[in-house]
């Protein structure tokens, strides 16, 4: 407890990081505050259908993610997911489109230019699912009257302009806190709506395990121990690496030799991050989204991708995370110039060539160790979908691992080892007496 304070008391002691941490607060504060207001001509009073609905289902999801903005038709209810659709379909494009290709090579201007049509295509997305969003609203408070006090067509042009300026804003604040404050902004604004829903969903399933034959105290206590134990779990799949031996050859200056020390490249299990989770729960809402926020009237296709405790949404979404994971592990991790990095330093991994021999075992093992990796993400991903059929309410299953508790445990140790950098930096103790944390961009040598 004395370190815990010591550790408090260093941090502010840092001007920088003290502002840095004040900011971001500050835009995590405006951010739920915009949560909460409703759209103009909504009741916020008559908005029980809208809740009804959210609470089950692939829309509860959608709900969590807003941080309840969605059930409580607020001018963020679309969230930041339209952004991360866009961004998925930008980023297949540089596989197959030469002309985004060619702006991934151009370095920092590029990026601007990628960045400039993500959001122009984020509108684009907006503006579809915004006016979807609006058809669900009126649907669900069809029958209550004066929950919607003039829904012509005035309304439906006004929301429409609203809840896409909302969701630019948030994309907004997120770029703040990434420039400006302490870890990945978009993220973070993802990890707050979850850890805002937590309370809620605790507390309904608190109810639940003390109604009749509910299993009281004793099977709360068990759901909390199993919840500890995936989060533990959890943690393990991000900070996991496998150490690869490089030694550097002995250099001869004057009368002394240098080098010829053994060091390691810690490759990581999942390399990849939470992204694979976020982006791949980003595609498992399009099918939702495209039928309007409601699985009525869809089919028997969409009915079964707006049950997230059905096989085919979890098979779905598995592969799909098992896909991202390579996908972005290829991204992240670039063996030929890892090989050439290690050539110009005088290394070379012991019994193997440098060169292109280099660069294929690299790959090698980074295929190697991927494939457990994405696996046990994807496990982890649906271990909510078995906790439902156990008996576990619908949003506190949720956290029982899936996308929030991923993410949860991605963001906080990312934002917790920009923290420690600064602190190590200014030469004070870290957060942890065992050693530094590893968030999932720890790639330094060891």
């Amino acid at each position: 407890m004395k370190r815990f304070f010591s550790t408090i008391k260093n941090i502010f002691k840092i001007e920088d990081l003290r502002s840095r941490i004040l900011l971001t607060l500050g835009f995590i504060l405006i951010y739920r505050l915009g949560a909460h207001i409703v759209l103009p001509g909504v009741n916020p009073n008559e908005l029980s259908a809208l809740s009804k609905q959210t609470s089950e289902g692939v829309l509860s999801l959608l709900d969590m993610f807003s941080g309840g903005a969605f059930s409580n038709a607020s001018i963020f209810a679309l969230g930041i997911m339209p952004y991360i659709s866009a961004s998925i379909v930008v980023q297949l494009l540089g596989i197959a489109v030469p002309y985004f290709q060619r702006l991934q090579r151009e370095g920092e201007s590029g990026r601007k230019k990628i960045n400039q049509i993500t959001r122009f295509l984020t509108i684009a997305i907006l503006l579809i699912q915004a006016p979807s969003y609006i058809a669900n609203l009126r649907m669900q408070l069809i029958h209550t009257p004066g929950a919607i006090i003039d829904g012509g067509l005035f309304f439906t042009i006004s929301s429409t302009i609203i809840l896409t300026a909302g969701t630019m804003f948030i994309l907004w604040l997120g770029e703040r806190i990434t420039d400006k404050g302490v870890g990945n902004g978009i993220s973070l604004l993802i990890m707050v709506g979850i850890i805002a829903r937590l309370p809620y969903a605790l507390a309904g399933e608190f109810v639940t395990r003390f109604e009749q034959a509910g299993g009281g105290l004793l099977v709360l206590l068990i759901e909390l121990v199993v919840l500890f134990i995936v989060f533990v779990l959890a943690i393990a799949l991000v900070q996991a690496v496998r150490k690869i031996p490089v030694q550097y050859a002995k250099r001869v200056v004057g009368n002394k030799q240098y080098g010829g020390v053994r060091q390691y490249i810690p490759l990581k299990v999942n390399a990849a991050g939470v992204m694979p989770i976020i982006f791949a729960q980003a595609l498992m809402f399009l099918p939702i989204m495209f039928a309007g926020f409601s699985s009525e009237g869809g089919g028997s296709f969409i009915a079964a991708f707006a049950d997230y405790t059905g096989f085919w949404y979890n098979f779905t979404f598995a592969v799909l995370i098992i896909v991202f994971t390579y996908f972005y592990t290829a991204v992240t991790i670039n063996p030929r110039q890892m090989a050439e990095d290690m050539k110009k330093n005088g290394g070379f991994i012991p019994g193997v060539k440098p060169g292109n021999k280099t660069v294929e075992f690299l790959d090698d093992i980074m295929s190697k160790i991927t494939l457990p990796g994405s696996i046990f993400l994807a496990i982890i991903a649906i271990l909510p979908a078995f906790a439902r059929l156990l008996g576990v309410n619908s949003q506190f299953a949720q956290f029982y691992g899936g996308t929030s508790l991923l993410i949860m445990v991605g963001v906080i140790l990312d934002t917790l080892q920009q923290i420690e950098s600064h602190l190590l930096m200014r030469h004070y103790d870290g957060l942890t007496k065992s050693g530094r944390i590893k968030g999932r961009g720890s790639v330094s040598a060891m």
